[in-house]
C-alpha cells in the first residue's frame, strides 16, 4: 500500500469476523483503506501494511469516497449513520455508503432517504458465507437500492463476492438477506437433530457426513458446520447472538406481513435457550448442543 493507488478510497467500518476478513481482502486489492473500529487492537495489521486510522466516525466520512459498514445490531447502524455525528451528515458530495450488517429493512430504508436528501448514495447489502467465504472472497451480495450506484461500486464489491445481485429499491438487499437467515434457521435444525441421530444410533458422525454429504442432504452448512459439529467445535464463523438478532427482525417483519413462519419460530426458541445457557457468543453451530442435551427429550 505504499505506492500511489488509482482504487477510490474506502472507509471500513467493523473489524469483526467478517468485516476484519474483508478489509483484508481490499486491502490486498490495493484499495486505500480509512479504517475506523471500537477497538483498535482489531485494525493493527491492517494500520502496519498502510491503512489510515480515524478516531471517529465522523473523520472517516469525510476520507472515503466509498464507505463501507459491518457492525452488530441494527442499533450499532443507527448510531453510525444518523445525527449530527454520524456518516451521513460527515460523508463527502458524491460519496457511496454501503451498509452490509444484517439489518432492518427499515432503517435501510430510512438512510437511503436521508443520504439522497443530502446527494449521498446509499446501498444495503447483506452479504452471507460465513468466515471462509469471507476469507476467501466468495460472499453472496445481496442489494438494495439503484442500479447505477452499484455499477460505481462493483469492482470493489467484485473483491469480497462474486456473486453480486440488485433485489430491488432501499431495504430489499435486507429483506434477501432474511429469506437467507430464515432458510438458515431450518436448515440448522436439520443438520442438528440428523448429527443427534446419528449419535445416538452409535454411528460415526464423520463417517456419515462423508456419505450424506455428497447427496441431497447436502449443502454449505452440513459441509461446513457438519465436520465442526463432529469434531467438537463450537467457534464462532457467525455469532449466535446475532443470528438470534436475524431471526427477531425476520419475525417481526413476518407479522408485520401476516405471514406465519413456524420453522423460524421453533429456531428462535432453541437458539434462545442456546444464548440463556451461556452460548451467545459461539458459533451458530453450537445448536447442537441443545439436541445433545435434551436427547430424548421432545422439542
Amino acid at each position: 500500500m505504499n505506492q500511489v493507488s488509482t482504487q477510490p478510497a474506502v472507509g471500513f467500518i467493523g473489524l469483526g469476523i467478517m468485516g476484519g476478513a474483508m478489509a483484508a481482502r481490499l486491502a490486498a486489492a490495493g484499495y486505500p483503506l480509512h479504517l475506523y473500529n471500537r477497538s483498535r487492537a482489531k485494525a493493527e495489521p491492517l494500520l502496519a501494511a498502510g491503512a489510515h486510522w480515524h478516531e471517529t466516525p465522523a473523520s472517516l466520512a469525510a476520507a472515503g469516497e466509498i464507505v463501507v459498514t459491518i457492525v452488530g445490531m441494527p442499533a450499532d447502524v443507527r448510531a453510525l449513520y444518523l445525527g449530527e455525528a454520524g456518516l451521513i451528515a460527515h460523508a463527502r458530495p458524491g460519496a457511496v455508503l454501503i451498509d452490509m450488517t444484517t439489518s432492518s429493512p427499515a432503517l435501510a430504508r430510512e438512510m437511503a432517504a436521508r443520504a439522497a436528501a443530502r446527494g449521498i448514495d446509499m446501498l444495503d447489502a447483506p452479504v452471507s458465507g460465513g468466515d471462509v467465504g469471507a476469507r476467501e472472497g466468495r460472499l453472496s451480495i445481496m442489494v438494495g437500492g439503484h442500479a447505477p450506484v452499484l455499477a460505481r461500486v462493483e469492482p470493489m464489491l467484485r473483491c469480497l463476492g462474486a456473486n453480486i445481485v440488485m433485489q430491488g429499491g432501499p431495504g430489499a438487499g435486507q429483506h434477501a438477506k432474511l429469506c437467507n437467515q430464515i432458510v438458515i434457521a431450518s436448515t440448522m435444525l436439520g443438520v442438528c437433530e440428523g448429527l443427534a441421530y446419528a449419535k445416538s444410533a452409535g454411528l460415526d458422525p464423520h463417517t456419515v457426513l462423508s456419505a450424506i454429504g455428497g447427496g441431497a442432504a447436502g449443502g454449505f452448512l452440513l459441509n461446513n458446520l457438519g465436520p465442526r459439529i463432529a469434531r467438537g467445535d463450537f467457534a464462532p464463523g457467525f455469532f449466535v447472538e446475532h443470528f438470534i438478532k436475524d431471526m427477531r427482525i425476520a419475525s417481526e417483519e413476518a407479522r408485520d406481513m401476516g405471514r406465519a413462519l413456524p420453522a423460524l419460530e421453533l429456531a428462535r426458541r432453541l437458539y434462545g435457550e442456546l444464548a440463556d445457557a451461556g452460548h451467545a457468543s459461539s458459533g451458530t453451530q453450537a445448536l447442537f448442543k441443545v439436541y445433545d442435551e435434551a436427547r430424548n427429550e421432545v422439542c
